[in-house]
């Protein structure tokens, strides 16, 4: 039997050990009661908050600090919507008034409720709105849905064939509350539900699908309250969105790193009698790969610190804490409890000492003999078809989302926002908010009523030096119209001589929003590429596999966001995608992707250092190619269960990182990664010493290929 290196050898030996299985069950028994109680307190330390998403140095967040004068930085105003297509009738414009009475009386309703508004309709209104000046406290996200649900009680009793809708920013708010509202358990149960069919799909035993399930769940516990500690006492911004893409991410992900080390476990358990010494070569030969496939997502994560956009921001520590916390679990907890049990675990197949490797009869075998037999017409055709499918891109709309195009279905707030639309100015109870300094203000209003687009300008308030001004404006503020008229606004204020005028409101935050996009994703994007890179190169200890490597999922990437774009436009409809969309999609497929590559390319090296590249690559392929299609399938299937949600974002979200990734495991790395090597050759590992390694002789290839000899 080969000793195992010293060194790395001895560290494998730890997890799986004899006394060591022990002492690590006994750790991470001791980490789950310390921090998993503190994963159900996540919630409570979510801010979702507007502030919480924009760029500290934003004018929109400018503007919010400055209103913290005028009123509450926790208000947000709500609308209320009543209409009746025949005219509202004298008794319907008096009952709304007792409404507006009453809204004023409600708990967080601090200042005067303006209201109610006819339209203009003649000789009766059709619609008359009464605008709500909620003041939500710290806990608004919690408190709002109940309040929202409160108006509407009290504006439906005794509606008497009157229509009510409660809209605005409060009514959006708290719809988008009820979305979230039980995302983490919804999420759970989904993403539980595609890790247990997967595999047993995969290993078709009744108990080994339990280990890896029972240490992905410890991992998510412990993951969400080491977050829980760093949003509570070190000012980590966590909101609904980043707690969900954390569940996802730790299932997805834990359990690719699972299926990798309990196939090359099986392996060692056919050439090793002792299940421990079996452990400890899986994880001496398969610990590299998953280690620098964890490294790679969370550093790939760690990237988005570089965001303007505090959301974004936020989510890179919250991302790479789960998959750092995943990874371990998979190197440390699970291989104690798979030795802990022995091979009956494997039930009914188990591998026993001396039992045949079959891998080099099945599928993925078959692929690569296949594609060794034409590799350069097999790469140049799935890069022509993926590069086709690239070209889809260009129909992709990320000029944001709208109110109503935020949801997949079509709630309370934006029914409010359609009937609001068609009797009064899009804009209205939604006004661009102007603060200037006082001696100016008559002249920023001059300048802010002469905008074209802009309906009506108030009166400036006057508080220390500061005037503060609000505006209507004809578009609504999420509209492309309302947005240019925001534009405008700023440039006419910004242009009165010392002034120091600052635009802000609905139509500045989702302005403001979609330029730290943009931002972001021109400067995120290639410093995750030079990550990558590097990893790969200290990994494979070559430069030219790494730029292929990363050329082969970046053409992935391109033809993800082409078919999506088909599916959003044509299929489901969706109005836009959001302006962070294709940088998430990026930073998620890029760095999952080169997941699988790692996987491959690893064990490629391994056999290419015995037995030449070409032979390397097709027993690399047959050995991995199953648990990476294997792989691909979980972590797909957990992210489409985004598509549970009644967000447009995440559900465009879980859709593409669910058609990459299938794309990465079935076509890049089966068939245009294999077919590259192939045709490439040895010279795949310039400017390492391996390229001078030749290929066996082609009668001993041929035996190979044709499968009537075993993989060495």
């Amino acid at each position: 039997m080969d000793e195992i290196p010293s060194g790395a050898g001895r560290a494998a030996r730890l997890p799986g050990g004899k006394a060591g299985k022990w002492v690590v069950l006994v750790l991470w028994l001791g980490a789950l009661a310390a921090l998993g109680p503190l994963a159900g307190k996540l919630t409570d330390v979510q801010d979702n908050q507007a502030s919480s998403w924009l760029p500290a140095s934003a004018e929109s967040t400018e503007v919010l600090r400055v209103l913290e004068g005028f009123r509450s930085s926790n208000e947000v105003p709500a609308i209320v919507v009543y209409d009746r297509p025949e005219g509202l009738r004298q008794a319907d414009l008096a009952r709304i008034a007792d409404d507006t009475r009453a809204f004023g009386a409600l708990d967080g309703v601090d200042r005067r409720v303006v209201g109610p508004i006819p339209s203009g309709e003649r000789p009766l209104p059709q619609a008359a709105q009464v605008v709500v000046p909620l003041d939500i406290g710290e806990d608004g996200w919690d408190r709002l849905p109940g309040l929202i649900d409160e108006m509407r009680r009290i504006a439906s009793d005794g509606a008497g064939g009157v229509s009510v809708h409660v809209t605005g920013p409060a009514g959006f708010g708290g719809d988008s509350a009820e979305a979230f509202e039980g995302i983490d358990s919804t999420l759970l149960y989904a993403a539980l539900a595609v890790v247990v069919t997967m595999l047993l799909l995969t290993y078709r035993s009744p108990s080994l699908w339990v280990l890896p399930v029972l240490v992905v769940g410890s991992a998510l516990a412990v993951a969400q309250g080491v977050v829980y500690l760093l949003a509570r006492y070190a000012d980590l911004t966590v909101n609904g969105q980043s707690a969900g893409i954390l569940l996802v991410l730790v299932f997805g992900a834990g359990t690719d790193y699972a299926l990798l080390l309990v196939a090359r476990y099986r392996e060692e358990l056919r050439t090793h009698s002792d299940r421990h010494e079996a452990m400890a070569y899986a994880l001496h030969r398969a610990g590299p790969a998953i280690w620098a496939s964890g490294a790679t997502v969370a550093i790939s994560m760690l990237c988005l610190l570089f965001a303007d956009l505090n959301s974004t921001a936020g989510l890179g520590p919250v991302a790479a804490i789960g998959i750092g916390i995943a990874l371990l679990a998979m190197v440390t907890l699970l291989p104690a409890l798979l030795t802990i049990t022995g091979r009956w675990v494997f039930w009914p197949v188990r591998p026993a000492f001396g039992s045949p490797d079959r891998t080099d009869r099945g599928l993925w075998a078959r692929i690569g003999r296949t594609v060794a037999r034409g590799p350069r017409v097999a790469w140049v055709v799935t890069a022509v078809v993926l590069g086709a499918l690239a070209l889809g891109t260009l129909t992709l709309k990320t000029d944001g989302l709208t109110n109503a195009g935020s949801f997949t279905g079509t709630p309370d707030s934006v029914v409010g926002e359609r009937v609001l639309a068609e009797h009064f100015p899009a804009g209205a109870g939604q006004p661009i908010q102007v603060v200037a300094n006082a001696g100016q203000a008559g002249q920023v209003r001059e300048a802010f009523a002469d905008v074209p687009g802009v309906v009506s300008v108030g009166q400036p308030v006057v508080r220390d030096g500061v005037a503060y001004l609000e505006g209507t404006t004809e578009a609504a503020p999420d509209t492309p119209e309302g947005l240019a008229t925001l534009v405008d606004v700023r440039d006419a204020v910004h242009a009165v001589p010392g002034a120091d005028a600052l635009a802000g409101g609905q139509a500045a935050l989702l302005y403001d929003t979609a330029q730290a996009n943009t931002h972001d994703r021109n400067l995120i994007i290639p410093l995750v590429l030079v990550v990558v890179f590097c990893i790969l190169a200290v990994l494979l200890r070559a430069l030219l596999a790494p730029l292929v490597l990363i050329a082969t999922v970046v053409l992935s990437f391109l033809a993800t966001l082409g078919i999506s774009a088909f599916f959003f436009n044509t299929v489901f409809g969706f109005e836009n995608a959001d302006p962070s969309f294709p940088l998430f999609v990026f930073v998620f497929l890029v760095a999952l992707g080169i997941d699988y590559n790692i996987f491959l390319m690893t064990r490629v090296r391994e056999e290419a250092a015995r037995h030449g590249t070409r032979r390397g690559m097709l027993t690399g392929l047959a050995t991995t190619g199953g648990v990476i299609t294997s792989a691909g399938l979980v972590l797909a299937g957990t992210f489409a269960v985004l598509g549970t949600l009644p967000l447009t974002f995440l559900a465009e979200l879980g859709f593409a990182v669910a058609v990459g990734v299938l794309i990465d495991t079935m076509i890049v790395r089966g068939v245009l990664v294999c077919a590259l090597t192939l045709d490439i050759g040895r010279w795949i590992w310039w400017p390492d010493r391996l390229m001078h390694k030749r290929d066996e002789q082609p009668a001993a290839v041929r035996l190979q290929e044709s499968g009537s000899a075993a993989p060495g």
